[in-house]
């Protein structure tokens, strides 16, 4: 409907309260769904779990003929690389979390003492968004005016930073390592069924299957071209992969 119609069909003293249960609904819809660090979490588990175990239990398996040492190398990866990536997540995101607010200390700080220089940023970074004139002078007159809304304006548009990237390191490393777990499982299910050989051609052509399709839904739950972005992650892990491959296969040669 447009917003003339709208008007019309609610009256004037009723818009105000449409506009604002439409805004509200709209950010619980937004709430609802994945956030960035949830897909930037899930894509770094899943694609290090399972290219790092690919990796290892093709090298393996291309230097041994046993599917009993290929399942042990294979699950003994996983939970190790497992546990390693939950562990990183948690380190790096907490430190960039430390970092964030020493910057947000900083830009208080700056405010206080140098308002002048930081409504001059404010100013420029309007400028570039090709805001002139008037309009240019209202929106930094808004903005200044609200020190909360300043100093938000001022992490998000001149430091690119975002509290809710950093914000919960816990979660970030649970939803890492789980990740990393299912990654990992997908090149070494095909040992407890198949031989060394069978086993090696199905966890290549699964765990391609496998990237592709993660790299296809990320570039449908963010932007991109589907097809591209999924033959993008399946090529870049597969050639990660068969590095572990052909040291194995070097190794196996030498030491037979």
């Amino acid at each position: 409907m447009k917003p003339e119609k709208i008007k019309d069909f609610l009256g004037h003293e009723n818009l105000k309260n449409f506009r604002r249960k439409s805004l509200e609904k709209h950010k619980e819809e937004r709430s609802k769904g994945l956030s960035r660090s949830d897909i930037r979490d899930f894509i770094l588990g899943f694609q290090d779990g399972l290219v790092n175990t690919l990796g290892l239990v093709l090298g393996v398996a291309s230097a041994v003929q046993s599917s009993s040492i290929v399942l042990i190398s294979g699950l003994v990866t996983t939970f190790a690389e497992s546990v390693s990536m939950a562990a990183v997540a948690y380190t790096s995101t907490k430190a960039a979390r430390e970092f964030y607010y020493s910057q947000l200390e900083r830009e208080k700080k700056e405010i206080k003492e140098i308002p002048h220089m930081e409504v001059q940023e404010i100013k420029d970074i309007y400028y570039k968004k090709g805001f002139r004139g008037k309009q240019l002078a209202a929106i930094v007159k808004k903005i200044t005016s609200n020190k909360k809304l300043w100093l938000e304006t001022m992490m998000a548009e001149e430091l690119k930073l975002f509290p809710d990237d950093y914000e919960n390191p816990v979660k970030s490393a649970f939803v890492v390592g789980i990740s990393a777990v299912i990654g990992a499982v997908i090149p070494v299910l095909p040992f407890f069924f198949l031989d060394v050989r069978s086993g090696m051609v199905l966890a290549l052509s699964l765990s391609i299957i496998i990237l592709f399709v993660i790299g296809a839904a990320k570039a449908k739950v963010t932007i991109g071209n589907w097809k591209k972005s999924g033959i993008e992650m399946a090529v870049v892990g597969t050639l990660a992969a068969l590095v572990g491959y052909l040291v194995g296969s070097l190794l196996g040669a030498v030491y037979a």
